[in-house]
């Protein structure tokens, strides 16, 4: 899979992208990341990428020829241009999910104010949010959606941590320990050191539940669930834990 990620600031990339994950995932030749910056599209010696907004107002905007002229050389084999902004679409894993399977993405990394309108009418598939927040620019947004799209590309995760992960199955993960057994006071639960596989499955599931319920109640109302889990979530309320109480 290919990302390629339309910057004014290609070096706030670079460290993030040579690490980890991702790293190993392009040494690998599972995806290919490519790092345009706009100024290189931009005319005359100080290559100028921003100006006024027409009508007035705060701040300063992209330009639409720098831009198009970059999107006009990357994009001679298609695929989906996706512009990085808050009043776009809200990013999640079903989302995440659809991209993964795009041969290739294009990132618009915005930034001041935005880009003009009519690179968007023009060019744009896709605006996407990770959040009711506004950035300095869209290259933390960019990474993140690369973060989240490429652990997704066959290979680059194996497949049972991808099952294991939060939203697999619509809820949050599960609370995981790890050795010592006891810390700071603390103990591990008695059921995760039990060896009773099916009792630590519903644990397990009991436990997600739970915390879905507590941060994320939205989640639940989008999801059906068989019966064995609406029995368990009436169990969870009738003990007044929906609410995280312990």
């Amino acid at each position: 899979m290919i990302f390629n990620i339309l910057t004014l600031f290609p070096e706030i990339f670079q460290g993030y992208l040579q690490a980890s994950i991702l790293k190993r995932a392009v040494e690998q030749g599972l995806i290919t990341i490519v790092l345009t910056d706009i100024r290189d599209y931009a005319p005359g010696k100080h290559r100028n990428c921003d100006d006024y907004t027409y009508g007035g107002g705060a701040g300063m905007i992209l330009k639409p020829g720098p831009l198009a002229g970059a999107l006009d050389v990357l994009q001679t084999g298609g695929g989906r241009i996706v512009y990085l902004t808050p009043s776009g679409r809200s990013f999640n894993q079903e989302y995440a999910e659809e991209l993964a399977c795009e041969s290739g993405i294009t990132l618009i990394c915005g930034r001041y104010e935005g880009i003009d309108q009519r690179i968007i009418d023009i060019y744009v598939t896709d605006e996407i949010s990770i959040g009711d927040y506004v950035l300095s620019g869209g290259e933390v947004a960019a990474m993140v959606l690369i973060d989240c799209i490429a652990r997704l590309v066959k290979g680059v995760i194996k497949q049972y941590s991808l099952e294991e992960e939060s939203f697999n199955r619509g809820l949050l993960e599960y609370p995981q320990y790890t050795r010592p057994p006891e810390f700071k006071g603390r103990k591990v639960p008695d059921i995760l050191l039990s060896g009773h596989h099916a009792e630590i499955a519903r644990w397990r599931l009991e436990e997600s539940l739970k915390k879905t319920m507590k941060y994320r109640p939205d989640v639940l109302d989008k999801l059906t669930f068989s019966p064995e889990i609406m029995k368990i979530l009436a169990e969870i309320r009738n003990r007044g834990e929906c609410d995280g109480q312990d």
